[in-house]
């Protein structure tokens, strides 16, 4: 049986200078991001286009749910196979493709985790645990461009 889960929250603009988008410099690409009981998200648009470079971009956004997704899911997976994980940063990056039109897509996004874990015989289960991991992340599954990895395993 599938389940179905809902998504909601809101997202305003805050960038009216007062004259609205009037033209193409007469308004800020600022926004606020927020749900119930959750601090909000200063979002705009990426510096390239107008945006203000001290507040999260959607682009931005998109590789941070692919590497919060995919640590979600990697970390579960550890647990359920007995694998103690005392460390996990992500340093991912994301390429976008911008297309003559002034549109564009992402062409791909690496995930760079550094992992500790505790039990030095399980390295290897360690390390293919994020096969399984990208294989069940609903974001990756969400993308038409590859969600590549590049894990770095310590024990610690």
């Amino acid at each position: 049986m599938q389940k179905t889960h809902h998504y909601s929250l809101t997202m305003k603009w805050t960038g009216n200078r007062g004259e609205g988008t009037k033209n193409y410099r007469s308004y800020e690409r600022a926004h606020v991001i927020y749900a119930d009981g959750k601090p909000e998200i200063p979002g705009s648009s990426d510096p390239a286009f107008r945006g203000d470079k001290t507040r999260y971009n959607p682009e931005e956004m998109l590789v941070a749910s692919l590497s919060s997704c995919h640590m979600l899911w990697y970390l579960h997976l550890c647990a359920v196979n007995g694998i103690t994980v005392v460390d996990y940063v992500d340093q991912a990056t994301g390429t976008m493709i911008e297309t003559e039109d002034g549109g564009g897509r992402f062409s791909e996004v690496t995930l760079r985790p550094v992992i500790t874990i505790l039990e030095q015989d399980k390295m290897e289960l360690a390390e293919s645990l994020h096969r399984e991991a990208n294989a069940l992340c609903f974001i990756a599954n969400s993308c038409n461009f590859p969600v590549l990895h590049q894990a770095e395993h310590r024990v610690g």
